[in-house]
C-alpha cells in the first residue's frame, strides 16, 4: 500500500530544494559557478536538444554519479559548484534535487518548468544530436 504519494514527494523536494525561475536560470547559465544537470532520458535530448553545456545525468543514474565511491561517480557532484537540476517540466528535477540532498550534495537548486519553460523563454538550445556527453 503507498504510504507516500508522488504529490507528497514533490511538496517535499519543493519545499526544501532551492527552486530556480526560468529568467534567472538563464542568467546563471555562463556563471563559472553553476552547473546545469539534466536528468531527463536520453530520447528527450535526442527528441528536443538541451541546454548549451548541460551535464546529463538520466534520473535513474543519480545516486551512482553522485556517489563519490561508485564507478560511476561524475566529479562535478564533487566540485563544489552549485548543481541545477532540470528536466522536462520541473518534477524529476525536484526529486532529484531532494535526492542529491538527502546525499549530502550543499548547493542544490532545480529549475521551475524545466527545458519546456526553458524553450518557451527562449533560451539557448543545442539540437538534438544524440552525441551527448556527461
Amino acid at each position: 500500500m503507498i504510504i507516500k504519494t508522488v504529490r507528497d514527494m514533490l511538496e517535499e523536494a519543493n519545499a526544501e530544494i532551492e527552486t530556480i525561475d526560468v529568467e534567472e536560470a538563464k542568467g546563471l547559465l555562463q556563471s563559472d559557478d553553476t552547473v546545469f544537470v539534466d536528468v531527463r532520458e536520453t530520447g528527450e535530448l535526442e527528441r528536443d536538444g538541451a541546454i548549451p553545456g548541460a551535464r546529463h545525468c538520466p534520473r535513474g543514474l543519480l545516486e551512482f554519479h553522485l556517489d563519490p565511491n561508485s564507478p560511476m561517480h561524475d566529479e562535478v557532484f564533487s566540485s563544489g559548484k552549485r548543481i541545477m537540476f532540470f528536466c522536462a517540466s520541473g518534477g524529476r528535477s525536484a526529486l532529484a534535487g531532494l535526492t542529491a540532498a538527502q546525499m549530502g550534495l550543499e548547493r542544490v537548486a532545480h529549475m521551475a518548468g524545466g527545458f519546456n519553460a526553458w524553450k518557451m523563454a527562449e533560451g539557448p538550445i543545442d539540437a538534438g544530436t544524440g552525441d551527448w556527453k556527461g
